[in-house]
């Protein structure tokens, strides 16, 4: 059960949710036969990419909650997030205990390269779909279309974005959360848990570090 100011924490991290799905929503209908990506297209569910404190955080929620309603399937989650770790702690680049990264960037690109192979384990092996699309990090939600982020023009997904002439790239252009909701979560997460820093997928669905109750 989870206390008030959590549900409160919750709550309006759902909002930002929505407001990034439907600019996203927009962006692809927007960009329509441009747009190819559709379900069981799991190329960017392979390898490794850092996550900050809040994503690590929803996902533990999204476990938290298919725990209730399906135990079946958040076992199935939670011992592949457990493989993983296991895997993944030796030359992890920061701390594998708390599973937080450290400041070296060039070591932690090179660990990634070294496991771009490595699926989600929050994807389930014989449906090719997440089993936790409703609580995907941030970085899952705004693949495919070109975006602006934080002040930075990100490009498309070679994968599910076709070829674009530069025009047709910024009529297509999503722009989530272009007032900053993400990062006044975040501060809000670093300051009630005392960490700060990213981790991987895998680490939080092990639980390393704890963010949701």
């Amino acid at each position: 059960m989870t206390a008030p100011d959590d549900a409160d924490l919750d709550a309006r991290d759902d909002r930002l949710l929505e407001s990034v799905d439907a600019e996203m929503a927009r962006a692809r209908a927007t960009a329509g036969p441009l747009f190819r990506c559709g379900p069981g297209r799991s190329d960017c569910c392979h390898g490794l990419f850092p996550v900050n404190l809040l994503d690590a955080r929803r996902l533990q929620r999204g476990l938290g909650e298919l725990e209730g309603s399906d135990p079946g399937r958040a076992r199935a989650i939670r011992e592949r997030a457990a493989a993983a770790v296991a895997h993944l702690s030796e030359g992890f680049p920061g701390d594998a205990r708390s599973g937080i990264l450290g400041p070296d960037e060039d070591a932690e690109q090179r660990f990634c390269v070294r496991h771009w192979e490595r699926a989600c384990p929050a994807l389930d092996p014989a449906s090719g779909r997440c089993e936790l699309y409703a609580h995907r990090p941030l970085a899952c939600r705004s693949m495919g279309p070109p975006v602006r982020l934080g002040g930075e023009n990100l490009a498309s997904c070679g994968h599910c974005f076709g070829p674009a002439s530069d025009e047709e790239r910024e009529r297509c252009r999503a722009y989530p959360d272009p007032e900053g909701h993400e990062d006044a979560l975040l501060a809000e997460v670093e300051a009630r848990s005392g960490l700060t820093g990213e981790t991987f997928i895998a680490f939080a669905l092990d639980a390393r570090p704890r963010l949701w109750p």
